[in-house]
């Protein structure tokens, strides 16, 4: 590995390279992350303020994409920044770091699925969904949920250790988490994981989207409304879903390009964190926190810093003072 992969034993790796000026690209992804963490920030303050919320189910759900997305963000940046700066760690909480990222990377697109059934037995089987939404069993679908993310930060973990040299296991590298698939059989065997889970992940998409579809066409015209915006939620959860699982292609994308100069490589790590990382992180602030009534009257009452209700006082007073003229 060029520059991202190699060892070292030096101490001089251990400082940052702060002589390097700070790049636009880099300038600008913290802007975004910034941005992006402070809307997560306000939107978890909102679930964690509303008692109704914490007994809803899809909420439930979406306070954990809202937690994990925001750890994953942040950490990932962290890396990107020391990847600027060529900042060297050594190789034990680089490895555990990278595990920790891959499991949160995991833990999107499985909190995508289960919302989109939470959505379907909210359509399609409305009269058991008190009776299956509940708090056991949000609990073991929590768990359920970060069981099958662990499985491949695991087998990742597992696979470095036990083939990783002797010499490298105390050595310092700029930690990257393709540092974790130095040898080929590591690199397969983490893409067929993925094959399978997002195989998986497309046949829950695909039978909540016909199933809701099934009930729109045959609700009536009262509940077609409901019924037709649970179908473009799930629509948007498997675009989403489709960005979250390109993500998972990112180290292979970027372990095609080691060999070339560490520009292009930066440059690439760059569009690749834009587009595969922070895009499909907005959405469900869009998906949950705009599109969703009863959320967004919350949120907007605490991004206002409880004024809306003064603010909605004023223009009602406004508009009778319009009418009386």
């Amino acid at each position: 590995m060029q520059g991202t992969g190699a060892y070292s034993n030096s101490s001089d790796n251990l400082l940052f390279n702060f002589s390097k000026p700070l790049d636009e690209k880099v300038l600008l992804l913290q802007v975004l992350v910034g941005i992006f963490l402070c809307i997560n920030c306000l939107m978890i303050f909102t679930f964690l303020k509303k008692d109704v919320f914490r007994e809803e189910t899809r909420y439930v759900l979406f306070a954990q994409t809202l937690f994990v997305d925001s750890a994953l963000m942040l950490f990932t940046d962290l890396l990107v920044v020391g990847h600027y700066y060529q900042y060297a760690m050594h190789i034990i909480p680089c490895s555990i770091v990278c595990t920790f990222l891959t499991f949160l990377s995991s833990c999107t697109p499985f909190t995508l699925a289960a919302m989109c059934l939470e959505r379907y037995v909210a359509i399609c089987m409305p009269l058991r969904h008190a009776d299956i939404s509940t708090g056991r069993t949000r609990l073991y679908g929590l768990l359920i949920i970060w069981g099958i993310s662990s499985i491949i930060p695991l087998f990742t973990l597992i696979g470095y250790w036990a083939f990783v040299p002797s010499a490298a296991q105390y050595s310092y590298a700029v930690c990257v988490v393709e540092l974790m698939l130095g040898d080929a059989w590591q690199a397969h065997g983490r893409s067929v994981l993925f094959a399978i889970l997002f195989l998986f992940l497309i046949i829950i998409i695909v039978f909540t989207y016909i199933k809701i579809m099934i009930a729109a066409r045959a609700a009536s015209s009262e509940k077609r409304k409901s019924t037709n915006k649970s179908l473009k939620t799930v629509l948007l959860h498997a675009f989403q879903l489709f960005l979250c699982i390109m993500q998972f292609l990112n180290p292979y994308i970027e372990m095609a390009y080691w060999k070339v100069e560490n520009q292009i490589l930066r440059n690439i790590k760059y569009s690749v964190f834009i587009v595969f990382m922070i895009a499909p992180r907005c959405l469900s602030p869009l998906i949950y926190g705009l599109r969703d009534e009863k959320f967004f009257n919350v949120l907007k009452h605490y991004a206002m810093c409880g004024t809306d209700g003064l603010f909605s006082r004023l223009l009602e007073i406004k508009q009778k003072k319009i009418r009386s003229i």
